[in-house]
C-alpha cells in the first residue's frame, strides 16, 4: 500500500511480535512503533497456567529477542483518532501513524476476592499463593486456563473444586461426548465439580453459588473468559465483542487499520462468513503476520484469512485438541476410539459438511480432521 511510511502497533505479546516480524521480513522501511502494556519483553502466555505455576519460569518467546530497546514499554492507547491518525497514549503522548496494526488483546473477566491469570505477573502471584500452604483451590470456570490450573493444582497436590455454570466442563467447545467424558476425566483425578452453578460473590474464605450454596475455599481462581480490550477505540471504529474486521483483516470502514488476534472479530470464509472472534494461541501467531501483510498490500490486494482456528491443551496427561468451530454443528460422531479408551476423535458437521473436530490423544486424526475442513470435504470418512 502506497504512503505507509509510519506503521503503529499497539499491543506487544504475540499478535504485535509477529506483526512487526512480518514488517521487516517484506521489508517495510519505514517507521515501526510497537505499544506494550506490560514492560516484559512480549512472553509465551500457554505456560503460565501450566509449568510456570510448577516452578519453571521458561516463558521464552521465540523472535522477542528481536524487539531491542525500541519500543514503548509500560504504556497503553486510551484513544484513536481515525482523522488525525493518531494513537493517544495513557502518558498524553501522541503517536502518528499512516498504517494501524490493533492487537491489545483481551483481559480476564473478574470478581472480587478472585485471583485471576493473564499475565506472568499474575501466574508468579498465583504460584506463591499455591506455595504458600493453601490446601483448598476454588476454580471458576471449566474452560481451558480453568481446567489447566485445576490440573495444575491436583499435581500440587492441593484440594480442587471445579465450579462451571455447563452441564459438563468445556461443553460448548467440545460437544457433548467429549465434554462428558472430560467431566469425568477430572472426577478421576481427584477434581470435585460443581456443575451447573454460578458464583455469585466471594466472601472471606467463602464462594457463594447461584443455587444458595457456598463453597468453603483457602484460594479462588478464576477463569471465567475474557473481554476485548477495545474501549479505547469506542467511537473511532465498528466495535461489537472485539473489532468488527473485513475478511481481510481491516477495521470497518478503514484502508490503513487492520486488527489481530484475541480481539479480532471476522467474517470466516470457510464457514459461511460466519462472524468469528478467536483467542487462543495459534490465531494470535498466525493472524499477527496475515494482518499485517495485508496493511502493506492494501484492501484491494489483501487475502482473506482463512485459517482453520484450532488450539491444545493437556489436562491430567491428557491431551485435547480442536479444530474448526464445533460448536456450528448439526451432528457430531466419534470417527476413531472410543471415549472409554480415553483415545477418540469426534467429527462435527453442518448440512453434511465438516465444520469441527475434537481430538483426545489422538493428534494424527487431529491433523487429519482439520485438513478436512479446510477442504470442506462432507463426510468424516473423506478424513
Amino acid at each position: 500500500m502506497s504512503g505507509l511510511d509510519r506503521i503503529t502497533i499497539v499491543g506487544a505479546s504475540l499478535a504485535g511480535l509477529r506483526a512487526v516480524q512480518a514488517l521487516r521480513r517484506e521489508g517495510f522501511e519505514g517507521d515501526v512503533t510497537l505499544v506494550g502494556a506490560e514492560t516484559h519483553v512480549p512472553y509465551n502466555r500457554p505456560p503460565l497456567s501450566k509449568s510456570v505455576l510448577r516452578g519453571d519460569d521458561d516463558v521464552t518467546l521465540p523472535g522477542a529477542e528481536e524487539l531491542g530497546d525500541q519500543w514503548l514499554r509500560g504504556r497503553q492507547a486510551v484513544h484513536l483518532d481515525v482523522r488525525s491518525r493518531t494513537v493517544t497514549l495513557d502518558d498524553g503522548a501522541e503517536l502518528g501513524y499512516d498504517g494501524l496494526v490493533i492487537a491489545t488483546g483481551a483481559r480476564p473477566r473478574q470478581l472480587d476476592g478472585v485471583r485471576r491469570l493473564r499475565t506472568i505477573d499474575d501466574a508468579l502471584a498465583l504460584r506463591a499463593e499455591l506455595e504458600s500452604g493453601h490446601e483448598h483451590v476454588v476454580v471458576i470456570g471449566g474452560g481451558f486456563i480453568g481446567g489447566e490450573v485445576a490440573s495444575t493444582a491436583r499435581q500440587l497436590g492441593r484440594k480442587v473444586t471445579l465450579v462451571d455454570a455447563a452441564p459438563y466442563p468445556m461443553h460448548a467447545g467440545l460437544g457433548e461426548e467429549a465434554s462428558r467424558w472430560l467431566a469425568a476425566h477430572h472426577e478421576r483425578n481427584g477434581v470435585e465439580l460443581v456443575s451447573q452453578a454460578r458464583v455469585t460473590a466471594v466472601d472471606g474464605g467463602l464462594v457463594l453459588l447461584s443455587d444458595g450454596r457456598s463453597l468453603a475455599a483457602d484460594l479462588v481462581v478464576g477463569g471465567m473468559g475474557v473481554v476485548p480490550n477495545t474501549e479505547w477505540l469506542d467511537g473511532a471504529l465498528a466495535v461489537n465483542d472485539g473489532v468488527l474486521c473485513e475478511p481481510t483483516l481491516f477495521a470497518q470502514g478503514t484502508e490503513n487499520i487492520v486488527a489481530a488476534g484475541d480481539l479480532a472479530r471476522w467474517p470466516h470464509g470457510l464457514f459461511g462468513g460466519e462472524m468469528v472472534r478467536v483467542e487462543h494461541w495459534s490465531n494470535a501467531n498466525e493472524q499477527g503476520a496475515v494482518a499485517a501483510h495485508n496493511l502493506l498490500a492494501g484492501p484491494e490486494n489483501a487475502q482473506p484469512f482463512l485459517e482453520v482456528p484450532n488450539f491444545a491443551t493437556h489436562v491430567h496427561g491428557a491431551r485435547i485438541q480442536t479444530a474448526g468451530l464445533p460448536h456450528l454443528a448439526d451432528s457430531a460422531s466419534i470417527v476413531t476410539g472410543s471415549p472409554e479408551e480415553d483415545r477418540f476423535a469426534v467429527a462435527f458437521t453442518r448440512d453434511g459438511v465438516l465444520v469441527g473436530a475434537v481430538a483426545v490423544n489422538s493428534p494424527k486424526e487431529l491433523i487429519k480432521l482439520k485438513r478436512a475442513i479446510t477442504a470442506r470435504e462432507t463426510a468424516a470418512r473423506d478424513a
